[in-house]
């Protein structure tokens, strides 16, 4: 029988484990591609000392357990050879279907790969630690905005994803909250007053020059809808009979390119009323509408209700622009200045005032279009001291009246009980 091999330690060595001459432990095995490896390690348990001067990569028997499970569970090994870059590339390329905006994003993310040497970084040597400084970086010398990382992450962490489910890695290093690592530097556009609203609209009425974007304003306003719903709608979404507006579809522009695409989810497809102002605002938009020789058509769709100098259908580009102006032009004519005012603020307006005036949330959450009513429950978290004071008012005032029936009932019921 032959006598089993041993360190310098006299410690039994096992099948595949042997010591060099300069005291490195080396383990050898066949990978899942059936090649030979090797693993090398100054210590073979825990408890050993590493040599003065070299570098502790663990314990080598902890490096085989690793190895072994990952061959029983059938990983393969090195990440299959893919980089960060290669990676994303492949997850990309299984995403037919999608909207020119998601495709817009995808692209960004994989150019901004290209050039970062975090893109050429091969997978199975991306730790959690690894993940979390690159995104660090990207906000603290790239000057990256939270919103920007956060588009990426939302691509590269699926990709590492579909790696897991491929059998390519263990764990997905990108599976961790963006908040606990960044400083959400996000601009929230708060909702103005009601006031504000009233000021904004009277300007906007009055002005001989913006005048004429005065309905379209005020149906944002009253509307809550997405300035690309509200720029997509056509002649036949406009039910004047039953006062309704369909949304079913969105009027978009990526680079050069304008088209129609069709809402994120099935919750943006949706029906809403119009209140007597929206319709009377909606009435006069189609009163002096221009009759054009040739409708502009966009994939499809035609009847659109407002155009730019060229005869072309206006996108959100254009009011957004419009609203910066008006607003610039108030401030620069009045003492009490007007906050940023942009197509999205009358969203966020419009759904904040449906909250503080006791709309249900589920009903708000329809009319805005919400998949989640997370998100529209997240407006409640803008109601301010004011608002909380007069909610409590108003209770206090139930709460009396309520009082009032119990003591007048009980009166009632002592003058019977006399008889």
């Amino acid at each position: 029988m032959s006598e089993k091999r041993r360190d310098n330690k006299n410690r039994i060595l096992r099948t595949g484990e042997s010591q060099r001459s300069d005291g490195k432990y080396m383990y050898r095995y066949v990978d899942a591609n059936g090649k030979t490896q090797s693993l090398y390690s100054w210590k073979l348990v825990r408890t050993d000392i590493v040599p003065e001067g070299k570098k502790d990569n663990g314990a080598l028997r902890d490096l085989e357990k690793r190895v072994r499970r990952d061959l029983d569970d059938e990983i393969v090994p090195y990440g299959d050879g893919y980089t960060v870059l290669e990676l994303v590339k492949k997850y990309v390329s299984q995403k037919t279907g999608v909207k020119n905006t998601t495709k817009a994003g995808y692209g960004t993310v994989i150019n901004w790969l290209t050039s970062d040497s975090f893109g050429s970084k091969r997978i199975d040597k991306v730790k959690l630690s690894d993940a979390k400084i690159w995104l660090i970086k990207l906000q603290q010398e790239n000057h990256k905005s939270y919103s920007t990382i956060h588009t990426i992450r939302g691509v590269v962490r699926p990709a590492f994803r579909m790696a897991v489910e491929d059998n390519i890695l263990r764990k997905n290093p990108f599976d961790f909250e963006l908040a606990t690592v960044l400083v959400n530097d996000s601009v929230t556009r708060e909702a103005i007053t009601r006031k504000e609203e009233r000021t904004f609209l009277e300007f906007i009425k009055n002005d001989k020059h913006y005048s004429q974007y005065y309905d379209a304003m005020y149906i944002l306003f009253k509307t809550g809808m997405r300035i690309s719903e509200f720029t997509g709608l056509t002649i036949s979404d406009l039910d004047m009979k039953n006062r309704t507006i369909n949304i079913n579809h969105q009027l978009q522009k990526t680079g050069t390119l304008v088209y129609i695409e069709t809402n994120k989810t099935e919750a943006g497809k949706r029906v809403i009323p119009m209140t007597d102002g929206v319709y009377e605002a909606f009435k006069h938009m189609l009163e002096v509408r221009p009759r054009l020789k040739v409708e502009p058509m966009i994939d499809g769709y035609s009847g659109f209700l407002s155009f730019d100098k060229d005869g072309k259908p206006r996108i959100a580009m254009h009011w957004e622009k419009y609203f910066k102006h008006a607003v610039d032009k108030y401030n620069s004519t009045y003492r009490v200045q007007l906050p940023e005012i942009t197509p999205h603020v009358c969203r966020h307006t419009y759904c904040s005032n449906m909250a503080k005036s006791g709309m249900n949330p589920k009903v708000l959450q329809y009319l805005m279009g919400h998949s989640d009513i997370s998100v529209t429950l997240n407006t409640y978290t803008h109601l301010k001291l004011d608002d909380a004071k007069d909610e409590l008012e108003k209770l206090s005032q139930v709460w009396e009246a309520e009082k009032e029936i119990a003591r007048t009932e009980s009166k009632s019921a002592m003058c019977k009980s006399a008889f």
